[in-house]
This record gives structure tokens, C-alpha cells and sequence, in this order.
């Protein structure tokens, strides 16, 4: 599930889990849920993995905390268009895969293969994107319950969209 450790510049514990932060002197460059561990958490290895330690227990603390970290953004085209869509949902609100789609000019699907391969979950809230109905949809590539969904229901409820 993600990363070794290793490639992590740091780890924060989460009610979910463990969040691993990979950060370089200028981007935040990727995020990943991990299952809780119970090893020591080293310190942050750099200035911006601390900031985004310091911002998202912010933001664990309180639902409606904005980030404002410098985000390295890689992917299609597309997919980065769908994630700078995805920032602009505001906490506790949501919208269908559907309604992001059409507010972009693609697909339902094309749209969840982007929330799928989001390589900042929580500063790139995949989260706020559901299924059409009510479902929360799949998240991390899953439609199945277990520890992904787990974590999606959680930030929605901790946002109050649930």
C-alpha cells in the first residue's frame, strides 16, 4: 500500500492510520495512507515535510483548515486538470464524479481514474468527489469497503459532508 517507509521524509499519525509525506526542498510530491504502525516516528526530514506535518495536523484538528503548501502536480494533462478542479471543492461539500466531469468537459469515469491516481490525497481532496446517489464511491482504487473506504468516510465526516 504506497511507498516503503524509507521514501518517506516524514510520517504523521492520523486517526485513520499514518499519513507518509514525500517532500523535497521546494514540492510536496506525493502522500500516502498507510495502516497504522506502531514503530517511533522519526522527525522530518526537511523544512517542507515539517510544514506539511504542521498543516495537516492542522487540518486533522480542524475539518475546514485550507493548505497552502507548494504542490508538485505530475501527471496528463487531464489528470492534473481534474486535481486542480478537486482543490477548488470546498471542505465539507462534494460533488458526484458526474458533475466534476461536466464542469471540466470529460467523463464520469475519465474523472475517477484521476481522483484514483491522485498522488496528494487529503492536499488534493479526492475525498470530496462521490458517487452519483448518495454512495461515497470508491477511493485509492477501491469499491469495496475496507481501510481505504474507511478513510474516505472518515474525511467526510470529519469535514461534515456526511
Amino acid at each position: 500500500m504506497g511507498a516503503p517507509m524509507q521514501a518517506f521524509q516524514a510520517r504523521l499519525r492520523a486517526p485513520f492510520g499514518m499519513v507518509g509525506i514525500a517532500a523535497d526542498e521546494k514540492f510536496v510530491t506525493g502522500i500516502r495512507y498507510l495502516a497504522p504502525d506502531a514503530t517511533p516516528l522519526p522527525p522530518p526530514k526537511n523544512t517542507l515535510a515539517y510544514l506539511a506535518c504542521v498543516q495537516i495536523q492542522a487540518y486533522l484538528e480542524d475539518g475546514s483548515y485550507v493548505f497552502d503548501l507548494p504542490l508538485k502536480l505530475a501527471g496528463t494533462h487531464h489528470r492534473v486538470q481534474v486535481w486542480q478542479a478537486m482543490q477548488r471543492i470546498p471542505a465539507g461539500s462534494t460533488l458526484t464524479y458526474g458533475e466534476l466531469a461536466r464542469d471540466i468537459g470529460s467523463s464520469p469515469r475519465a474523472v475517477g481514474g484521476a481522483c484514483g491516481a491522485n498522488p496528494l490525497p487529503l492536499i488534493v481532496p479526492c475525498h470530496r468527489v462521490v458517487a452519483a446517489g448518495g454512495d461515497i464511491g470508491g477511493f485509492m482504487g477501491r469499491r469495496a469497503e475496507g481501510f481505504e473506504r474507511s478513510i474516505k468516510r472518515w474525511l467526510l465526516e470529519h469535514e461534515g459532508a456526511r
